[in-house]
């Protein structure tokens, strides 16, 4: 039964590299703006939103352009968070062979 306690020891390795990696997911931050940069959103790494502005400016137009314009920014951002995350999880993950499971 080698085998197993190898698989075991690899299995927890993995682990503690996901809890790392989260960590770290929850340091980056991410920078994504909108409607020629009146939106600004904030998002980090782990799908977190930390902030929001809206130039002042931009409030006095039209509401449904605003609306379009936060919408577009909260979807990119949360499309940037996710492939990031992704691509990181990824990178940890791909890097233990775990028979059976692949």
């Amino acid at each position: 039964m080698a085998g197993v306690g190898k698989l075991l020891k690899q299995a927890q390795k993995m682990q503690r590299s996901i809890e790392t990696l989260q960590t770290q997911l929850e340091a980056k931050e991410i920078d994504v703006t909108s409607g020629g940069g009146a939106v600004k959103i904030k998002i980090n790494g782990a799908g977190k939103f930390m902030s929001l502005s809206l130039d002042p400016e931009f409030l006095k137009e039209d509401a449904k352009l605003v609306s379009d314009a936060v919408l577009a920014a909260v979807q990119d951002a949360a499309k940037q968070a996710k492939e990031f995350n992704d691509a990181e999880m990824q990178k940890v993950t791909s890097a233990f062979q775990m028979p059976g499971l692949m």
